[in-house]
């Protein structure tokens, strides 16, 4: 930044003195400004940060944005994520109760069979039984039969 000041009787010499003299008061008094932590940005503004810091602050402002942006994008995949794992796990356990469900019911059934064959078994050995006894009967009635017939026979054979 220079300045030139201009005056009627100035000469090329001096307005070019003049002129580094300016240019030193404001390396000057920009050096004090600095030391007292305030800085001039490339428009020329009083600023309280270096233009270089400011522009970091600025970058690294931006680059949080994304990461919150991305962080937001994160949290909603995560999230679909969540829902759908637990809506499978929902389905899961509804099918895994089906199935203890479909198995205690072939437990049933099959404990049901084995009550039913015990019955049978017991129900064909009672008709064992029943057909021994009959046999024994039919046998015992046979001999009185021919015992009888033989009686008549004698009978008849006598008269």
């Amino acid at each position: 930044m220079t300045h030139l000041f201009l005056a009627d009787t100035v000469t090329p010499s001096e307005q070019d003195c003049s002129s580094r003299e300016a240019g030193k008061e404001t390396a000057m008094a920009k050096d004090i400004l600095g030391e007292a932590g305030l800085h001039f940005d490339e428009l020329n503004k009083l600023r309280v940060l270096d233009p270089e810091v400011t522009q970091q602050t600025i970058e690294l402002k931006e680059e949080c944005k994304d990461f919150v942006d991305k962080i937001g994008q994160f949290q909603k995949i995560v999230g679909g994520l969540i829902e759908l794992v637990d809506q499978l796990a929902k389905e899961v356990e509804n099918e895994k109760m089906k199935a203890i469900g479909a198995r205690n019911l072939l437990k049933s059934i099959a404990k049901q069979r084995e009550a039913q064959q015990q019955q049978l078994q017991a129900l064909i050995a009672e008709k064992k039984m029943q057909l021994e006894r009959y046999r024994v009967e039919y046998e015992a009635l046979c001999k009185v039969e021919a015992e009888q017939n033989e009686f008549i026979d004698q009978f008849i054979f006598q008269k």
